[in-house]
Formats: C-alpha cells, structure tokens, sequence
C-alpha cells in the first residue's frame, strides 16, 4: 500500500467513527407542542384528559382551559408527595401528620388515612397508589415496602428490609421502583418479587419509564437512557430549547419541562 493510500485511508477512518459513535447514541429530537405561563409554586405534570396539576400557597388545583379544581387543608400541613395515576382516586400525603388524604376527579375528599392510627405501626417515608383499593407504602419502622387496603383497612408487608436508605421512589400500579444512596437501582412487585435493575447514572433530577428505561437530568442537559433487550446500555441526549429548568415530567411521550416562568410541553418518540 502506498503513502497516499494510507494517508487517505487514514483520513477516512477518522471521518468515520464519530459518525459510528453518534449512531450508537443518537440525540432525540423533541417537537414543541405548547407553552403556558408558570405562576404556581410547584407544577405536578398532566392527565390523560388534559388537565394540568399544581401546588401554590399549599392548595392542590387541576386545571384545563375555563375549568378549575382546587382542594386545600390546612390542618395538615404541607403537602410533601402526590400520585396522579388514576385521576379519580389522587393521591396526597402529609408528611407532617402521617396522614393520606385520597381525592375524586373533580377534588372532593374521598377518605384520609392517619397512619399513625393503624393497628399496624407505619411511619410513611413513600407512598403511592396501587392495585385493587391498594397503596404502596414504605414503612420508615421497619424499612419494608408494604400495600395498605384502604377500604380494608388493612396492611401487609411485601418485601425484605431494604440495606441501604432510598435516594429516589416511584410506583405505578404493579411495581415499586427505587434507586438507593450508592445509585442502585430496584423494583418490588405486589407479590413480593424483588429484581435488580443495574446501576442509574449520576443525576439531578429523574423519571423511571418503564424497566430499561429512564429520564435524567444532569448539568442542566436532559437524557434518555435505555436498556436494550440485548442488554446493551444507550444514552441519548434530549434536545430542547431550554438552557436551564427546575424539573421535568414525562408521561404517554410528553415531556413537561418546568422553568421559573412557563411549562413547555414537548412531544418525543422513546426508543
């Protein structure tokens, strides 16, 4: 082979693998789909149906187009964690006082629950909505992860105590997703059913799709990472306008991104 031959064939191997390495990890290109000013201390994300959700001055509100929602008690305290799951049963949990209050779709109380009334001690650290009239609970007591039958009553405890405390929770219906102090990351079905699922990247903010799949927010860049079936690891970048936010909400491939002064949705394909 001669000088110029190698030369060239140099050239083109340079050329090649940034394209190769930008292939295994493409950025994701997000469509913006609407915008509305952000006047409320916290903005929760959106339903189904369209409403949108947040918190000012302690009062829970829904909100889409001229109606609006709103729920306020003051007699226990800050609102520390909501579940928007099922839109006709909202979750609110008062960390000060231990106590659930459970919301219909258009914010009337449905029951609340102090748990520091259960037969059953619970100290609620997480909690979030489940299957058949079921919660999930993790009780700071006994560091296991529980389903409390709110019609029942009753509660049960379906994991082993965790080792290590949780830096991050979020449930949906059939599982219990956690990441630990050390950014291991876990889930616990209703049945019991504990599974390691590897270890997340460092993050600032996150949002667990799915198994293989999660969004992280990191610096100030937002990032998709997926687990392929291949067990194979991808992080692709998401691309929006934003150079800075406080949060973001992802649900059905819309992505909330939350700033000081607006919501802007977006719309993204996953992998």
């Amino acid at each position: 082979m001669t000088k110029t031959a190698i030369n060239i064939l140099f050239f083109l191997l340079i050329a090649v693998i940034p394209t190769v390495l930008s292939a295994q990890n493409p950025k994701i290109n997000a469509t913006q789909i609407s915008h509305l000013s952000n006047t409320a201390d916290e903005y929760l994300g959106q339903d189904s149906f369209g409403f949108s959700y947040q918190i000012s001055n302690n009062i829970f509100s829904k909100f889409k187009g001229n109606e609006v929602f709103e729920y306020k008690n003051v007699s226990l305290g800050r609102i520390t964690k909501t579940d928007l799951q099922n839109p006709l049963k909202i979750v609110l949990y008062y960390e000060d006082f231990n106590t659930v209050v459970l919301l219909d779709n258009q914010l009337n109380k449905i029951t609340e629950i102090n748990f520091s009334l259960n037969s059953t001690p619970i100290v609620v650290s997480a909690i979030g909505m489940s299957t058949q009239n079921q919660l999930w609970i993790y009780n700071a007591l006994n560091q296991q992860i529980g389903l409390f039958d709110y019609l029942k009553n009753e509660y049960k405890t379906v994991s082993i105590p965790l080792t290590d405390s949780i830096k991050y929770y979020q449930t949906d219906f059939n599982t219990f997703y956690w990441i630990d102090k050390k950014n291991n990351w876990y889930s616990c079905d209703i049945f019991g059913k504990t599974t390691s699922l590897g270890n997340v990247s460092d993050f600032d903010k996150i949002e667990i799709i799915d198994a293989q799949k999660y969004i992280f927010s990191k610096g100030n860049l937002l990032y998709l990472r997926n687990i392929s079936k291949e067990k194979t690891t991808i992080i692709s970048e998401i691309e929006i306008l934003e150079k800075s936010f406080d949060n973001f909400y992802y649900k059905d491939q819309i992505l909330s991104i939350f700033t000081a002064k607006e919501i802007v949705n977006y719309k993204i394909v996953t992998p």
